[in-house]
């Protein structure tokens, strides 16, 4: 099967979930099933953007004025005072600009009087003012159905007074790895046992998916406790994600399992690495699982490939993909025939093009190479060789900034 064929597959069983209206916290990271209208304006009266002096400025036209000052407006309910000609006010940042008063000098630009101030500078009319409906105006669209609730986008929800709005809700996503070799990293290690990266690899993957994830502890390669632990786990998950045991071998037992439950089906899938794929539905929700490959280059590969975009049409956001670019190879990439190969690579910038080199060797156990590279260089089926040089496809694996 296709890379693809497969993906297609994947994306014509999942959709985005059901909205729910949430609490603005608990919509952060979702994105918006409705669009969000401003009822009123931003800000919703004209007040000071500066510690200062709010003055006529018709009153201060040369250096050195002296204006008294006959009180002091804090931010808070708007000020009974009035601004006489001749007359100045101290004002706050954020308080409502008194009648009368058309400019803020800031603090700065003054000797900071109290009973009188002595201004150093000649404003401009209407400086330092923050004008009503300068940010927003009523009736005016600030975010549009689809847009990512980020923390601006939180903020401005709040600031044109929502404290609720109407998302796609994060998938839930219970990750499980198998396998009798496995024991909990940080544990001593004994004859034939491998620390399980995989589970935390791919709850870490599927958290920077924008998914809420669990992972559950190793599941030895026993079908009953495999099978009791999936049917324990559907109550709490939108998907199930598992790693390991889904080639040929004679202890592959998710291949076993899960052949027997919904419509799970395991194909090969011409890509390099992550040839053995299982994807379907099981329960009476028919909840997507992915059966994903052992090794850990593998699986996370897959879950680049097949999981995240995936997961991606569930909360309802675009693109389902990471990005693209287009990058020349300083070394040559080989792929085996007929298989679209994802080689590791550095992504860098030289002589003002993208650039990539390839960070380890092809082996799928190779972990340490996948944690250096910040992309994959993409080799299509028909192409067995990319010379040093030439141009490859490349998927950009996004980190956070340290």
């Amino acid at each position: 099967m296709g890379v693809d064929e497969h993906l297609a597959d994947i994306l014509s069983v999942v959709g985005p979930l059901s909205p729910l209206d949430l609490g603005l916290l608990d919509a952060h990271g979702c994105v918006l099933a409705e669009d969000v209208v401003a009822p009123g304006p931003l800000p919703s009266f004209d007040n000071s953007g500066m510690d200062g002096y709010a003055v006529r400025a018709a009153d201060v036209t040369r250096p050195g004025t002296v204006l008294p000052v006959v009180g002091d407006v804090a931010a808070g309910p708007a000020s009974p005072l009035r601004v006489q000609p001749g007359l100045c006010v101290r004002i706050m940042t954020g308080a409502a600009m008194p009648a009368g008063a058309d400019t803020v000098v800031p603090v700065e630009h003054t000797d900071g009087g109290v009973a009188s101030v002595r201004i150093d500078r000649v404003p401009v009319v209407g400086a330092y003012v923050r004008r009503v409906g300068e940010d927003v105006q009523a009736g005016e669209l600030v975010l549009e159905k689809g847009s990512y609730l980020g923390a601006a986008q939180v903020g401005l929800a709040a600031g044109v007074g929502r404290s609720r709005v109407l998302v796609r809700p994060r998938p839930r996503v219970v990750v499980v790895s198998t396998g009798s070799e496995l024991v909990e990293p940080g544990t001593p290690l004994g004859p034939g046992r491998i620390p399980d990266s995989n589970s935390l690899a791919l709850t870490a993957a599927a958290l920077e998916a924008g998914a809420i994830a669990y992972r559950v502890g190793i599941v030895p390669d026993d079908p009953r406790k495999l099978l009791d632990t999936l049917e324990d786990q559907l109550v709490r998950a939108d998907v199930l994600v598992t790693s390991g045991g889904v080639s040929v071998g004679a202890y592959d037992v998710v291949k076993e399992v899960l052949s027997r439950l919904g419509t799970v089906r395991f194909s090969k899938v011409a890509m390099q690495p992550g040839m053995p794929q299982g994807f379907g539905t099981i329960g009476p929700d028919s909840t997507p699982v992915f059966g994903l490959p052992g090794n850990p280059v593998s699986a996370l590969v897959s879950f680049e490939v097949f999981v995240r975009p995936a997961l991606r049409r569930m909360l309802g956001a675009e693109p389902l993909s990471r990005p693209q670019v287009a990058a020349r190879t300083t070394e040559e990439l080989r792929s085996p025939k007929g298989k679209r190969t994802f080689v590791r690579v550095r992504l860098d910038v030289r002589d003002k093009t993208y650039a990539v080199t390839p960070v380890s060797g092809a082996g799928s156990h190779l972990l340490a190479g996948m944690a250096r590279a910040n992309a994959l260089a993409i080799v299509p089926e028909d192409v067995e060789r990319v010379n040093k040089g030439e141009q490859v496809q490349v998927m950009l694996l996004e980190r956070r900034s340290r």
